[in-house]
């Protein structure tokens, strides 16, 4: 019989209905079920492409023994972390206060008002068991140690990320700026690029204000990196060649073995980041990952409605990676007379270039470009044969036993690909991308507004509804004016206005100047969180902050920018000792440094000019546009004729008719 997780719409929930252990889903049933027989609760949290996640279901939660001493002395929770976030985030805190480290799975035991008393992540079999009966003993015998402990632990998950409110500044300078950066060089793996540790995570966040920072301060040492990183990374393993698209990280020192998993959050991220790159510098590699990607993404990650889903797992056949590794004879045989040039193109040998006996995972020299013309051809004609070779491993690749998909459609998620289909279609101009944008908002708009004009995190199913979270708002606020400056559409800008107050109504706490990661009506946990530290994902804060100062210029709203120049200034003195961890903010205190350009397009050509800005880079700017006179910055400037405008510090120029010229204005 399946337990209580088999009505949950959660893959990773359902993967474990089968399981001898009696799971609950996160819900007052099991709470309640944990007071009123006085049990410890075990919360044990993963999402469903984590491989270890697997392993420990294999080991321990498939496992009668283990089973039956869960069963009979606790009450066992599961959660999945993407579903939950704001759970999650309180058992990772915990455990990183008691161990230092954290990660999935996450295994916290808690006492039944679910304040944690142990933890950690993958156990083994014996040591989880073991670890069981000491804690029930410990609980049996001696509760007020465990009490106890919980007091002094939960007063800790409490304070952490809770910052003191500081003065703003008059300014900030370029000195602000470099002693964040100076530490973070020192970082920087100048053999193989990113950084001087292993496992090698893309961190796309990190090379987006570095690659800014680089431009707008003019330091060449630091570009040079950002591009070797963008060709390593486009380069290594962690990319897969034939399908398009980013494993989450390389568990090697080269980026050449990935951990197989692909996570939308981090594709979404780098097509962003690729399609800037090469706005700043076009490299032929970069405009084929973001292409192959958003392939990937069409074809693989779309539901029918024009959302986006969450994951492929790592296994296949309960192996990892077995669905994207090739042997060389299998090469040989798909490719016939155009194989060598390719086997050769991708480092593969016979005996194969991983662990398991022969097989390979494709990889490419950051200069096997070269290659192409050597043998004598074009950049065009060696794209053709690249294309066309993929597709035919692609089409073999396809009747393999795939990997599994995690459906959930995340609002967070889907606004972060939202942005990065705008941000490809405005360096590449591809209409395909932009319709998949559109159809992205249509089904944001019909499927994840909730009831009182929020957000939902997921859409309602099975009767289960779950608001959404602070980095909901924030990725779904970002996407909205990124899409308002590909299509001048002003629906959009005004649905991002719209969310933001929902934002500071529900989440915006005035008098500690911060932002909880949860919404004042929300279900009550043992803490209420902040999030302000940017991770693989910039933080909800940041993004908040970030939109607020955009929102707040085009819509010459004062009270936005004083919200986020207070939040910033809170941040700002943490920035300097871990620079990484706060790139986020880093592009906002960039913004504040060398200012943000408003450009102003109006007359029948507002479009196109727009499109041909576009050819050149400029980081730190807002576009507007349009032939309505409803926003600000266009009141007074409509007219038929088409003409520009630059703005900045509420003062604009004179108005030119030549992209030239408004080129002229933002680099006197």
């Amino acid at each position: 019989m399946p337990n209580k997780l088999h009505n949950e719409t959660s893959p990773y929930l359902r993967q474990h209905q089968h399981n001898p252990v009696a799971w609950y889903p996160w819900g007052a049933e099991a709470l309640n079920k944990a007071k009123a027989e006085n049990k410890l609760l075990i919360v044990s949290i993963g999402y469903s492409a984590c491989h270890w996640c697997h392993v420990m279901e294999r080991e321990s939660f498939e496992n009668e023994d283990i089973a039956a001493v869960m069963n009979a002395h606790f009450v066992s929770v599961k959660v999945d972390r993407e579903e939950r976030p704001d759970i999650d985030q309180i058992y990772m805190i915990a455990v990183q206060l008691m161990t230092n480290q954290g990660g999935w799975p996450l295994n916290c035991v808690c006492l039944p008002d679910g304040r944690p008393i142990y933890g950690g992540t993958y156990f083994r079999p014996d040591d989880w068991r073991n670890v069981l009966l000491q804690l029930n003993e410990m609980w049996r015998e001696r509760p007020e140690v465990a009490y106890d402990y919980a007091d002094r632990l939960t007063a800790g998950v409490r304070q952490s990320e809770q910052l003191p409110i500081n003065r703003i500044p008059e300014a900030y300078s370029t000195d602000d700026l470099q002693a964040v950066v100076t530490p973070w060089k020192r970082l920087f793996d100048k053999q193989e690029g990113g950084y001087k540790r292993v496992p090698k995570f893309p961190l796309p966040n990190n090379w987006l204000f570095l690659l800014r920072y680089a431009v707008l301060a003019q330091d060449s040492d630091v570009l040079e990196h950002v591009h070797f990183t963008l060709q390593k990374i486009a380069s290594g393993g962690i990319y897969d060649h034939v399908g398009g698209g980013f494993a989450r990280y390389a568990v090697d020192g080269q980026w050449h073995i990935p951990h197989f998993e692909k996570m939308l959050y981090d594709n979404a991220q780098l097509v962003s980041l690729y399609a800037e790159a090469w706005q700043q510098r076009p490299i032929e590699q970069y405009k084929r990952v973001v292409a192959e990607t958003l392939e990937w993404v069409l074809r693989e990650m779309t539901s029918p409605q024009g959302g986006f889903y969450c994951a492929l797992d790592a296994d296949s056949e309960g192996v990892e990676g077995k669905f994207y590794t090739f042997h060389q004879s299998e090469i040989a045989q798909i490719l016939g007379a155009d194989a060598e040039l390719f086997i050769r193109y991708f480092g593969v040998t016979e005996e194969g270039n991983w662990e398991e006996e022969q097989t390979n995972v494709l990889k490419i020299d950051v200069e096997a470009d070269k290659m192409a013309h050597e043998a004598g051809f074009s950049t065009e004609e060696w794209e053709k044969y690249l294309a066309q070779s993929k597709q035919r491993l692609l089409d073999y690749r396809s009747i393999r036993v795939r990997p599994g998909l995690d459906d959930k459609l995340l609002a967070s998620w889907n606004g972060l690909m939202l942005k990065g289909f705008v941000d490809a279609y405005r360096v590449f101009d591809v209409p395909a991308y932009l319709k998949a944008a559109l159809d992205n908002a249509q089904f944001i708009r019909h499927y994840l507004y909730a009831k009182d004009g929020g957000l939902l995190h997921q859409p309602e199913a099975n009767g289960k509804i779950i608001m959404g979270f602070l980095d909901d708002y924030a990725c779904c606020i970002e996407a909205f004016v990124s899409l308002y400056e590909a299509t001048f559409d002003e629906t959009w800008l005004y649905e991002a206005k719209r969310l933001m107050e929902h934002v500071l109504s529900h989440f915006y706490d005035q008098e500690a100047a911060a932002f909880y990661f949860t919404s004042a009506t929300a279900e009550e946990l043992i803490a209420r969180k902040q999030e302000i530290m940017d991770n693989v994902i910039p933080s909800s804060t940041s993004t908040i902050v970030r939109q607020l100062y955009r929102l707040g210029l085009i819509f010459d709203k004062q009270q936005y920018i004083a919200i986020g120049s207070q939040v910033l200034a809170n941040v700002v003195p943490h920035m300097e000792a871990y620079g990484s961890a706060y790139s986020n903010w880093a592009i906002q205190l960039l913004e504040q440094v060398y200012g943000c350009y408003e450009i102003v397009f109006t007359g029948a050509g507002h479009s196109e000019m727009r499109k041909e800005l576009d050819n050149y880079y400029i980081p730190n700017k807002i576009v507007l546009g349009g032939t309505k006179e409803t926003l600000p910055l266009l009141a007074g400037r409509v007219g038929h004729a088409t003409k520009a405008y630059v703005c900045r510090n509420k003062t604009c120029s004179l108005p030119v008719e030549h992209v030239e010229e408004l080129l002229e204005l933002i680099t006197q």
